[in-house]
């Protein structure tokens, strides 16, 4: 038997791999399928199964395409409406895979038809949980998302939540390995541990929310404080993995299409799409389209696509690095951002050589920032996330979190100039692209965000540890 978790950073989101004697099973795979298919055939083996543990809401599953690939059935839990052909597992329905045997337990809360897969060796000991995002390590998944489905509230699924955890895994032994959805960073839930994989007796034991003297009504207060909304483009994505959706193949051939600079700024002005420059910051600090907007690869970028664009069906022209172009569409094609038109032929420096007109981004140091705080009072934004900015923050900054920059506009200066941070650049250059591009131009950002700010000397209030807040 083996076990392989296909871990995607960017997303905070594992699949998995589970191999025996020449049969393989796939759970919550990506969009590309192409790795999962390479897997199987360096081990020559045959996908027999591909298992979702519930109807993903921050990613678009890879569902469809492996089972037009491989002719492999698409398993879901209880509950479970696609419009796809389908097995609908009963609660306890056992699905054999070489040597070993993986049980649906249906685990409803996250959603009404999240389920867990729990795997047997060839001994029939439980060996591991597939928990989807009913159990993370650190937490458990948010019981918001799904209450739009019906007259459910979000306390009566975190009801829900809490009689799965307790009648179908807190039962399991402790030496059962966990195998979550979700790692840290993800929207999916709130404190998730930065490890992808654990036993299920330790996060027992440190687990808030597995706590053996806890009521429902603690489990409902605890796990429905402090969530914040949810992403705008999560329902999009929900409905894409119940009803299909176009294939990758499509969608890299369009999104890849190479456009002159003339072509493209006719691209720009007659479909409305939105410019979006995915360099690494320093570089769209320097030159970029004028009402671009800056969400680079070399950070969560797809999130912050889903997050800050929000409707999937937005047409997207490119500007990336060289030899950057597949990897963009297929980031933004897997939170459900299929309509890419194409990209810059040449980069930015084509866009430059033909003397079309660009804007830039004032930058600072935080050597220089502390130096001109101490001549000037000028206001300072903090667009991290508000946990962040009640722990440690400058003195005097106001709370403008990236996540709802948009609700924050009005407080921005109209003609006087002011400062923009977050924790290290990426997110305070994202906010200064948002920002240009509705005409507020008056903004310095600072390089290095609040960690280098701390370093220069910038006076901080006292420092709180978040996990008290």
């Amino acid at each position: 038997m083996k076990i392989e978790q296909i871990y995607t950073g960017c997303l905070a989101q594992g699949a998995y791999y589970i191999e025996s004697k020449g049969e393989v099973a796939i759970i919550d795979p990506l969009r590309e399928v192409k790795p999962y298919l390479d897997r199987a055939k360096l081990d020559d083996a045959k996908i027999k199964y591909i298992f979702e543990t519930h109807f993903h809401a921050d990613f678009v599953s890879g569902h469809v395409t492996l089972a037009k690939e491989t002719g492999a059935p698409i398993i879901y839990g209880p509950n479970a409406n696609p419009s796809f052909d389908a097995i609908i597992a009963k609660d306890g329905q056992e699905f054999e895979l070489g040597d070993v045997t993986i049980i649906a337990l249906h685990t409803p809360g996250h959603t009404m038809e999240s389920t867990t897969y729990l795997l047997k060796d060839k001994d029939g000991k439980d060996h591991a949980i597939f928990s989807g995002d009913t159990l993370f390590l650190g937490d458990v998944g948010r019981p918001d998302l799904a209450q739009k489905m019906g007259e459910l509230t979000e306390r009566d699924l975190a009801g829900f939540l809490y009689d799965s955890l307790r009648t179908k895994i807190m039962p399991l032994a402790d030496d059962v390995t966990v195998y979550p959805a979700h790692g840290a960073g993800s929207a999916c839930g709130k404190n998730m541990m930065k490890e992808t994989v654990d036993t299920l007796g330790n996060q027992k034991q440190m687990n808030y929310a597995l706590r053996a003297d806890m009521t429902k009504e603690e489990f409902i207060n605890e796990v429905i404080d402090g969530l914040l909304p949810p992403p705008q483009y999560f329902p999009l994505n929900v409905k894409m993995n119940k009803e299909g959706y176009e294939d990758i193949q499509d969608v890299l051939k369009r999104g890849t299409q190479a456009l002159s600079p003339q072509a493209f700024e006719a691209a720009a002005n007659e479909t409305g799409a939105i410019v979006l420059d995915v360099r690494h910051q320093d570089e769209f600090a320097k030159g970029h389209i004028p009402r671009s907007i800056f969400i680079g690869l070399k950070g969560g970028f797809a999130p912050w696509v889903g997050a800050l664009i929000a409707d999937v069906k937005q047409p997207i022209l490119l500007v990336t690095e060289p030899g950057k172009e597949e990897e963009a569409v297929t980031r933004l094609s897997r939170v459900g951002f299929d309509n890419t038109l194409g990209y810059l032929k040449g980069g930015f420096d084509a866009w430059k050589k033909e003397a079309l007109e660009y804007d830039t981004v004032s930058s600072i140091t935080a050597a220089q920032f502390k130096s001109d705080l101490e001549k000037s009072k000028k206001p300072v934004y903090d667009v991290r996330k508000e946990s962040e900015y009640l722990s440690e923050r400058v003195k005097d900054a106001h709370l403008t979190p990236l996540d709802f920059l948009n609700n924050h506009l009005a407080e921005f200066p109209e003609n006087d100039t002011f400062y923009v941070h977050c924790a290290g650049g990426y997110r305070s250059m994202i906010a200064a692209s948002i920002l240009k591009s509705r005409g507020i131009h008056n903004l310095i950002d600072v390089k290095g965000g609040f960690k280098a700010i701390k370093e220069a000397g910038v006076p901080v209030t006292d420092f709180v540890c978040p996990t008290t807040l």
